[in-house]
């Protein structure tokens, strides 16, 4: 993995200026375009969570999952590897497109936050989520500190998660479920400082070839992957700090 200060002082004068200049244009897009998915997010997810017309079509007049439902809670997953999968064939265009309605969709999927936790403890999750986001990532961002040998072992926790959390769906186990909320909240931090690190760092490695289709194709990756650390480290915060209607 490239070292920043590595290629940094590799370049003198201009050069180097410029290799920062754009590293910094670079993360503003990353965080803009995650800013934007995640009110999109939040848009949908209020706005169906509030409505009980909407949320029947969703969980049914019993409280019981429909199929419409299940479609719902599945669909974000299904669109990330999807997503992966037709990046290199996407223009910039078509993927920061496919983004947002990555976005809307899961906000879909979290709109039964609403009808479970109240409002209040629903924004102060997010408020504690946002600053520890942002502690996390400003690390990541600044550490000398190589945090590649932390990938490997944050994606096989994660993989265990995701099976975790879909087979606790089917046993509904409160101790289970707080098991998963604790190791969810630990690696969701790591992988916040981990992405935040690689997104730059792999600025940095393709910025002298000048591709810019690919650096912005980058961009919108880059924010996919903190958006779903963020999504993922306020949902399992929410499962501690959220108080029930």
């Amino acid at each position: 993995m490239a070292d920043f200060q590595t290629i940094r002082t590799a370049g003198t004068g201009a050069r180097a200026a410029q290799i920062d200049e754009g590293l910094r244009a670079h993360m503003n897009k990353v965080y803009g375009l995650m800013s934007v998915g995640m009110l999109l997010t939040a848009g949908v997810a209020w706005g169906v969570g509030t409505t009980d017309v909407l949320m029947q079509a969703l969980r049914g007049a019993d409280g019981g999952m429909t199929i419409l439902g299940w479609v719902v809670m599945f669909l974000p997953l299904i669109m990330v590897f999807a997503f992966g999968a037709m990046i290199n064939r996407l223009s910039a265009a078509a993927a920061q497109l496919f983004f947002y309605a990555f976005a809307a969709v899961m906000g879909l999927s979290l709109a039964w936050i609403f009808q479970v936790f109240t409002g209040i403890s629903i924004a102060q999750t997010f408020l504690i989520t946002s600053i520890a986001f942002a502690g996390l990532s400003l690390y990541g961002y600044t550490t000398k500190r190589n945090l590649s040998g932390m990938g490997t072992f944050l994606m096989m926790g994660l993989i265990g998660l995701i099976v975790a959390s879909i087979v606790n769906i089917f046993l509904g186990s409160p101790a289970l479920m707080f098991a998963i909320s604790v190791i969810g909240v630990l690696i969701f931090a790591g992988l916040t400082a981990y992405d935040t690190q690689s997104i730059k760092n792999e600025y940095l490695e393709h910025a002298v070839h000048g591709d810019q289709e690919w650096l912005a194709k980058s961009a919108i990756m880059g924010a996919l992957r903190l958006y779903l650390d963020f999504i993922n480290l306020f949902m399992f915060l929410l499962q501690f700090m959220g108080n029930r209607e």
